[in-house]
């Protein structure tokens, strides 16, 4: 049996940002579906932007689901670099530069007193 989705985000260019109860990220590309059945209606951004949670699975309006079964195994892992707020990467830049400034520390030989 499959994990059930915890949580999801909508992302640019019709992909869902995946967490499942196992803790795993994942990535799911909805433009296969866009051209089938209900989901034409999804092709909306702003209908697609509305996708829950709803009993480990993802639903929009109007009764168009996807089961946890099908996002994990059409899913790939989730880069967790890529999508991060803009906020998180600018601190890491300050981080980075403020290290970038420090002087390197010599360490001591191991038979120096």
């Amino acid at each position: 049996m499959n994990p059930y989705v915890k949580s999801v985000r909508p992302q640019e260019d019709y992909q869902l940002w995946l967490t499942f109860e196992n803790g795993e990220k994942r990535i799911f590309d909805v433009k296969p579906y866009l051209d089938k059945g209900v989901f034409i209606r999804l092709k909306k951004v702003a209908e697609f932007k509305t996708a829950r949670v709803v009993s480990g699975s993802v639903e929009w309006r109007g009764e168009i689901d996807l089961s946890n079964d099908t996002l994990y195994l059409a899913s790939t892992p989730a880069q967790t670099g890529k999508v991060r707020s803009k906020k998180v990467r600018r601190a890491d830049k300050k981080v980075a530069a403020v290290h970038a400034k420090r002087p390197k520390q010599r360490r001591a030989s191991a038979g120096a007193k």
